[in-house]
C-alpha cells in the first residue's frame, strides 16, 4: 500500500521531535471533526478515532479538545478492530479561535496549524469594513498570515473605492480581488500554495469560499450555492474539513461566520494607526474620549483617523477584556495568560530568574 507524505499535510520537525517524547503511539492529523469523533489522517491512510477517557477527564475549555488541523498522537494507524484512540494534542504553532456559541465563556479552535489564513468577503451587500477588521485582529493574533480575497468582483461597481477603504484598516496585509466567472479568477491565490502548506478560508456564509477552494482543488469537491434575491449568499458549508490540494499542501474549509465573538485579538497589529496615535496622548492611560491632549481624537478632527474605526478599536478592546488598557498593558495580560500555570508573570518571571541563577 503506497505511505501517504505527511510532511505535504504539514508535518514537519517540529511535530516530529514533539511526537518522540509517545514511543508507542503514532502521529495524525484530523481533518474533520464530528459529534465525538474525529476523522484522522496517517502516512497509512483515513481513520476513524476519538479521544481517550484520560484526555477527556484533563479537558477543562472546548479549546482543550481536538480541532480540525491538530497533530494528534493515537493508538494505531487502522480502525478495522475499532476507533483509533487521541491520547494527546501536539502543542499548536497556530490557531484560529473564537467564543464558542451560546452563552458560555468557552472557547472554539475554528482551524489549526495554518500558514495563512484567507479572510474572505464579497464585493456585492455583504460588504463590511467593520467585520474585516474583526477577522484581522483575530488572525494576527493566531499566528497565521492574513490575507484578504475579495469575492464576486464582477458584482462590484465601485471596486476602486472598496479597495481604498480597505487599505485604511489593513496594512501591511495582501488584499486579492477575484471572480468565480473567470476561470483563471483564483490565479492569485496560488503563491501562497505548496507542499507542507496549510491554508484556511473563513468569513461569513455565502461569500464564496467553497467556490474558491474547488478552483484551487481543480475539481467540484464542495457543494456550491448561488446568491439569493436580497443579494447575499447561501450558506453551504456545514463543517471544518480540511482536503488535500493536488499541487501540495492542505486547505481547510470553514462554516461561514457572520458574527464572531472574540476572545483574544492582536489590536496592535490590527489598528497600528491608532496604536502609533496613542503613544502621543499626552496621558498613558488615555481612553481616547475627552481627555486633554489626545492625539487620537486630534487625528479624527483632523480628518486623519475616522471616527467609526475609534469605536470599532475601543470595541473590539472591550470584547477582548482589554478595556481601560494601552498597549503595553495588553501585552503583560496576555503574557499574564500564558504564565498564569506558574502562578501568574511575576512568579513566572522569579522562577525563570532562580533558574539563571542556578546554572
Amino acid at each position: 500500500m503506497n505511505k501517504i507524505d505527511m510532511t505535504n499535510l504539514g508535518l514537519n520537525k517540529r511535530f516530529i521531535t514533539e511526537s518522540t517524547l509517545y514511543k508507542e503511539l503514532y502521529i495524525g492529523r484530523v481533518i474533520s471533526e464530528y459529534k465525538n469523533l474525529y476523522k484522522v489522517v496517517t502516512e497509512d491512510g483515513e481513520l476513524t478515532a476519538e479521544i481517550s477517557g484520560k484526555l477527556r477527564f484533563k479537558v477543562k475549555n472546548v479549546s482543550d479538545y481536538p480541532a480540525v488541523g491538530d497533530f494528534v498522537m493515537i493508538d494505531r494507524t487502522e480502525d478495522i478492530s475499532g476507533n483509533a484512540i487521541i491520547h494527546t494534542i501536539l502543542t499548536r504553532k497556530s490557531a484560529f479561535i473564537r467564543k464558542a456559541a451560546g452563552t458560555s465563556n468557552d472557547n472554539q479552535i475554528v482551524a489549526s496549524n495554518i500558514d495563512t489564513v484567507f479572510i474572505c468577503m464579497s464585493l456585492n451587500n455583504d460588504f463590511n469594513i467593520r467585520r474585516i477588521e474583526r477577522y484581522l485582529g483575530i488572525a494576527w493574533d493566531s499566528g497565521a498570515k492574513p490575507v484578504i480575497v475579495l469575492t464576486k468582483s464582477d458584482l462590484c461597481k465601485d471596486l476602486s473605492e472598496k479597495l481604498t477603504e480597505i487599505d485604511t484598516v489593513a496594512m501591511g496585509v495582501d488584499v486579492i480581488v477575484t471572480s468565480s466567472m473567470s476561470e483563471d479568477g483564483y490565479l492569485p491565490i496560488k503563491s501562497y500554495l505548496g507542499s507542507g502548506k496549510t491554508i484556511a478560508f473563513i468569513g461569513s456564509s455565502g461569500v464564496g469560499k467553497s467556490t474558491l477552494i474547488n478552483k484551487v482543488i481543480g475539481e467540484n469537491i464542495l457543494e456550491t450555492n448561488g446568491i439569493r434575491n436580497d443579494d447575499k449568499g447561501r450558506h453551504t458549508t456545514t463543517r471544518r474539513e480540511m482536503i488535500v490540494i493536488p499541487n501540495g499542501g492542505v486547505v481547510i474549509d470553514t462554516p461561514g461566520m457572520r458574527e464572531i465573538g472574540i476572545e483574544s485579538v492582536d489590536l496592535s497589529k490590527t489598528f497600528t494607526d491608532i496604536d502609533e496615535l496613542s503613544a502621543k496622548c499626552k496621558f498613558s492611560d488615555c481612553t481616547h474620549s475627552n481627555e486633554p491632549k489626545c492625539a487620537v481624537q486630534e487625528a479624527i478632527r483632523a480628518g486623519l483617523l475616522s471616527k467609526d474605526r475609534l469605536e470599532s478599536y475601543l470595541k473590539l478592546k472591550k470584547e477582548a477584556k482589554y478595556e481601560g488598557l494601552n498597549s503595553r498593558q495588553i501585552e503583560n495580560e496576555k503574557l499574564n495568560e500564558i504564565f498564569k500555570e506558574f502562578g501568574g508573570m511575576k512568579s513566572a518571571r522569579k522562577m525563570l530568574k532562580e533558574k539563571s541563577k542556578s546554572r
